[in-house]
């Protein structure tokens, strides 16, 4: 039995060199964050999360961003709602962030102006394996309410 030991390890490991189709390893990639929307009455709101690395160097230089491994993007976007589509609407956004230890980030947002709309972004400090829950209020022509979500790195 033990002479069987060395023949059977080596079979083991000769299956398992053979699950990668002989494929190099790949550097890896960053995600792409999550769009998400919600609504607060008529007031529309959009809200995204992305790393800055994901981000191509026109669109991080068109928000005045400087891509980094350490920090996320945060985009809020306010539109009035109506039955055709969304049209700009101008308000205000405050966020916060919170990893699982309890340390809080107040996101600093500036606005940026897009054509006719405006994107209010803040960047936020993150680290690999970060987990962050973010709570972002909003309010614009009369309604407002509170974002929460979390997000992975």
């Amino acid at each position: 039995m033990l002479r069987a030991a060395p023949l059977l390890l080596t079979a083991v490991l000769m299956s398992l060199s053979a699950c990668s189709g002989e494929q190099a390893p790949r550097a890896a990639t960053p995600s792409q964050g999550h769009a998400s929307q919600a609504d607060f009455g008529t007031l529309r709101v959009y809200y995204n999360l992305l790393p800055t690395l994901a981000m191509n160097e026109s669109v991080a230089r068109s928000y005045g961003v400087q891509r980094s491994a350490d920090h996320a993007l945060l985009v809020v976007a306010l539109r009035q709602r109506n039955n055709t589509e969304d049209q700009p609407v101008e308000g205000t956004v405050t966020a916060m962030a919170t990893d699982l230890s309890g340390r809080q980030q107040q996101i600093v947002l500036r606005t940026v102006k897009t054509g006719t709309y405006t994107d209010h972004v803040g960047s936020v400090q993150i680290s690999d394996h970060d987990m962050l829950r973010f709570a972002v209020q909003v309010a614009a022509a009369g309604d407002n309410g509170t974002l929460r979500f979390e997000r992975g790195f």
